[in-house]
């Protein structure tokens, strides 16, 4: 769901007022620092309409989506919410941020710049799985990928198996909506399709607090601050890709459909936020373009929980909130309508979203300065986006003895299917092993930067393996979270319209119908019953020498429930044996 490793990622650009043309107060006209809004234009509006109004208002469109009717504006004018009121082509207007300058302690490298904003989210929870246990740098099975010993996740849903059967088509095209992939990694590399990658983003230096977002923009040649379409200088991304499609290819691991073709659609920050424009951008391109499966491991930042009229918010937030809601579910249809099939992950708060919560994390963005998370009650009316839009296929995370992560958010009626994510305490006694998380490509970059790896390029870390094929190298990481049951989820999708889809006149490869896929999907997944009593308590003896424990209660029928949706994916059964 939201750069849901638990160390997920996720954003959406916001601030922290927004105003529709109904509650906007008239006020004197006056002048600010450039500030951008986003700008929500009515169904069905004439965009040269919506842009005059703009206009009159004293904003510039930076950017237009116009299949959404979503508009980035830049404006100095105070006053510029209130100058829409009335306005007829407008549905509703939020401040986006304020343009300022890069404070002086911003760090040159991404690597650092992330490690910091990820460390206060509560969707990072991946990285507890880093550290701890001890695993093997790497280790070979000859009878498959080098690493394929590793991967106790492709076994438990059957893709080692699947693969004597299909192994995806390169027409099959499998967006990749996060913080980028490193498309030059010797195990991506062969299935990235560089020219029709994307990236969304610009580099945010900093908040409106003045504290470091993604630090200077000295990494990018030209100064725009915006990345190539083949970097990822957070590796959540790179992590999610490998997942889905890294080659059979005697290096490394396989992914769930390792010759389907990936497309990067970058739509997170450097630092793993995830704004509303970028993901509403990727999501219209993947459908223009015929992408056949999109992941989404994020949710789409301020608000962990988007919430159309609770009382918790003002009415400002609450008209924020419904501004959201109405474009993200836009661009989900338009994809959707395009032949694009939705896979999520479910989140790593582990809670039961079908019930009241309690949300302690959002706003997580201050667009304006002051602007700062607070604890809110949330019913479950609220949606967590965009992993509870309708069309999405929303994905829980599995440990290796198939029980549900004791991280995984759950539900009745959210949860889809699962897959698995790791769990690095789903083992006995409870103590933690990283090698019960998830392993994919990182990029080597980032393991330098982090000091990951030594002079001679070896792993200095327990959660990093390094494999070569001849004089080529690539590497490795462990991580665990939703954000990794998501992709092979994902993967799992793309080898269905590997196996039935049909000839697409328009864009050339391979296409399915969405629904058809999900029904495929959710048919084939192994049916698994809640525990027995339906609630389990987690219990995990930490390194520090506490332990820690939760009761999560699952709901449902063997063949439908809060913890596994319709069951556990199954890749084998999925291509018909």
């Amino acid at each position: 769901m939201k750069r849901l490793t638990v160390v997920a990622a996720t954003a959406a650009m916001v601030a922290a007022t927004l105003v529709t043309p109904a509650q906007a107060e008239p006020a004197a006209a006056g002048s600010a620092a450039q500030t951008e809004y986003v700008v929500l234009y009515k169904e069905g509006a004439a965009a040269a309409d919506a842009q005059k109004a703009i206009e009159a208002a004293g904003g510039s469109v930076i950017k237009v989506n116009t299949e959404v009717g979503l508009a980035t504006v830049s404006t100095t004018n105070a006053d510029f919410a209130a100058a829409l009121q009335g306005a007829a082509a407008i549905e509703g207007v939020t401040r986006n941020r304020v343009i300022g300058s890069v404070p002086d302690d911003a760090k040159a490298s991404a690597a650092a710049r992330k490690a910091v904003a990820k460390a206060a989210k509560s969707k990072a929870v991946e990285k507890e799985g880093r550290g701890g246990a001890t695993g093997p740098k790497w280790g070979r099975d000859v009878k498959d990928e080098p690493l394929a010993g590793l991967q106790w996740d492709m076994r438990q849903i059957h893709a080692d198996q699947a693969h004597r059967f299909e192994q995806g088509d390169k027409g099959v095209l499998v967006g990749i909506l996060d913080t980028g992939v490193d498309g030059s990694h010797p195990d991506i590399a062969p299935n990235f399709d560089r020219g029709l990658s994307r990236n969304f983003t610009v580099d945010v230096p900093a908040d409106a607090n003045g504290d470091n977002i993604d630090g200077k923009c000295e990494d990018d040649p030209d100064g725009s601050c915006t990345d190539p379409n083949d970097v990822d200088e957070d590796g959540h991304g790179t992590h999610v890709a490998s997942s889905i499609a890294s080659p059979i290819n005697k290096l490394g691991i396989s992914g769930v459909a390792p010759k389907v073709t990936i497309v990067n659609l970058r739509a997170g920050q450097d630092s793993g936020y995830f704004f509303l424009q970028p993901t509403v951008d990727a999501l219209t391109y993947a459908g223009d373009i015929g992408v056949d499966v999109v992941n989404m491991s994020y949710y789409i930042d301020p608000w962990l929980f988007n919430c159309a009229d609770n009382p918790a918010d003002s009415p400002e937030e609450q008209a924020q909130q419904r501004l959201y809601i109405a474009a993200t579910q836009r661009a989900i249809d338009y994809a959707h309508a395009h032949g694009v099939t939705l896979v999520s992950a479910a989140g790593n708060e582990a809670i039961d979203y079908t019930k009241t919560n309690v949300d302690a994390v959002s706003p997580d963005y201050a667009g304006f300065p002051g602007q700062a998370v607070r604890t809110r009650t949330v019913p479950a009316s609220c949606v967590s986006l965009p992993a509870e839009a309708e069309h999405v296929i929303s994905v829980s995370s599995t440990g290796i003895s198939k029980r549900k992560a004791y991280y995984s958010s759950y539900g009745n009626g959210y949860i889809d299917v699962a897959s698995p994510g790791g769990d690095v305490y789903d083992t006995p006694g409870d103590t933690r092993d990283i090698t019960k998380a998830t392993l994919s490509a990182y990029p080597k970059a980032l393991a330098v930067a982090n000091g990951e790896i030594d002079e001679n390029g070896d792993p200095t870390v327990p959660y990093v393996v390094k494999d070569c094929k001849g004089s080529a190298c690539a590497y490795y990481q462990y991580l665990q979270g939703t954000s990794m049951a998501s992709p092979r989820a994902a993967g799992v999708a793309a080898l269905i319209v590997s196996r039935y889809g049909k000839h697409d006149r328009a864009h050339g490869g391979l296409t399915l119908d969405p629904d058809k896929v999900e029904a495929i999907l959710k048919g084939t997944a192994t049916r698994t019953a809640c525990p027995n009593p339906p609630a389990y308590t987690y219990t995990r003896h930490l390194p520090d020498g506490t332990t820690a424990t939760a009761t999560h209660t699952c709901e449902g029928a063997a063949d439908n429930n809060g913890f596994y949706g319709r069951g556990i994916v199954d890749a084998l059964r999925a291509v018909g044996h």
